[in-house]
């Protein structure tokens, strides 16, 4: 079974800001993971949609997409997936074909494919997704799933989860957009979704900001590579920022750490000192405020926010399951730092309700449990690589015989995982 996670909802496939990930059903991680983008020439009429419709012959073979989309002559380079979403179906088509044929190696008809979307998602993407599965790829099933449902099942390899549920908050946080997503028996709870600006191309452009203020010898044009460099080697979530400045104040050389690179013009060798930055960079989690004065809410804020924002019978389980996902979420002590703060807010309003009550009303205690794990990163493929790979998927996914019958309105509704023990 093919596993494809896309930036919009595909086959077994799986993506996030801009990135295709897709591979086999069983596996833990993605066999490739690929810029969600296609070549094609400009005179096959790349602008406009009737005419590729009509396209015919040698030009209508002639993409590349992914990696190998970059840099050619002659060639324009589109995204079809824009947020998320598939803006241009054509271009989508094409790309599932290599993917599928070229890059998987695999007869769409004899596999099953699982393909993921994003919240909030619309009926019209899932069918026009399942005509081309079934009419132009032949495939015998097909089944798309929601992100978030797919990173909570991932959790259940985390040693802090006892009892295996598809109720929680997912925080997924890629390069782009970070989420804050409740989901319930499965089920994604659409109006609490809330979004926030800040998420890993933040962090490193501020890490950039503050190196360029302090490093002169940083090569303008790779400045960006090497703050990015600096984050995923050296950041890390600290729990008090006041106390981590005295640390690096009081012993510099314990804490300060070197960037080595070497110039791309002059190929002569530099080197970074990576000091507060290592800290200060993820911190905009919780003080966004040093990177966008236009949003000054913590992660643990919207959190809370979200959480109290759902029906009050799912408020508890959901505190007790905060979900990360997404590589933004792999900074050390990431899931501590979130777990204490958030903690702190829900123990500040049940001592002001108690307070107000004049005593009367004592709280029950609310357990507040963010989980980790080490399949993080790829947590939405491995949720789907996971739940596809079981017997019940056959029975949950949409086949094509059921698509002849009734139309592409089947996969308007997909039935959820059950949960197994």
């Amino acid at each position: 079974m093919l596993l494809l996670k896309l930036n919009g909802g595909a086959e077994e496939s799986t993506s996030n800001s801009g990135y295709t990930k897709i591979g086999y059903a069983g596996n833990t991680e993605p066999q490739f993971i690929m810029p969600s983008c296609i070549a094609i020439r400009e005179s096959a009429g790349v602008g406009d949609t009737a005419q590729r419709r009509l396209a015919r012959g040698v030009d209508d073979l002639d993409f590349y997409i992914g990696d190998e989309a970059e840099d050619k002559p002659n060639y324009a380079t589109k995204w079809p997936i824009r947020h998320g979403m598939v803006e241009d179906w054509d271009l989508m088509e094409k790309f599932l074909e290599q993917v599928i044929f070229k890059y998987l190696r695999a007869e769409p008809e004899d596999h099953s494919f699982l393909m993921t979307e994003p919240p909030l998602n619309t009926p019209e993407n899932r069918e026009y997704l399942a005509e081309i599965m079934f009419e132009t790829f032949n495939t015998p099933g097909l089944y798309i799933a929601v992100q978030a449902v797919l990173a909570l099942a991932a959790s259940w390899t985390s040693r802090q989860v006892g009892q295996r549920t598809l109720t929680g908050i997912v925080i997924d946080s890629g390069d782009g957009v970070t989420h804050a997503i409740p989901v319930a028996e499965g089920y994604v709870i659409g109006s609490c979704i809330k979004n926030v600006p800040i998420a890993g191309r933040d962090i490193t452009f501020f890490i950039q900001q503050l190196l360029r203020e302090r490093e002169a010898g940083i090569p303008p044009e790779q400045s960006m590579e090497t703050a990015k460099a600096v984050k995923e080697r050296y950041c890390y979530i600290c729990p008090d920022i006041v106390k981590e400045f005295s640390k690096y104040d009081s012993d510099p050389g314990k804490w300060i750490k070197q960037y080595r690179g070497v110039n791309a013009v002059s190929q002569t060798a530099f080197h970074v000192d990576v000091g507060y930055e290592r800290f200060l960079g993820p911190e905009i989690f919780f003080h966004p405020e040093f990177a966008n004065p236009d949003f000054m809410q913590p992660i643990s804020d919207v959190v809370d926010d979200v959480i109290q924002s759902c029906p009050i019978d799912v408020r508890r389980p959901l505190y007790k399951n905060i979900v990360l996902s997404g590589g933004s979420t792999m900074f050390r002590d990431f899931g501590r730092r979130l777990q204490r703060d958030v903690k702190r807010v829900v123990d500040a309003r049940l001592k002001l309700s108690e307070e107000l009550s004049g005593g009367r009303i004592k709280p029950k205690p609310m357990e507040v449990q963010v989980i980790t794990h080490h399949m993080q990163r790829y947590a939405v493929w491995f949720g789907g690589s996971m739940l596809a790979s079981t017997p019940e998927f056959s029975q949950v996914c949409h086949s094509k015989k059921d698509y002849d019958e009734i139309g592409p309105s089947i996969c308007r509704h997909n039935p959820v995982f059950g949960i197994m023990s």
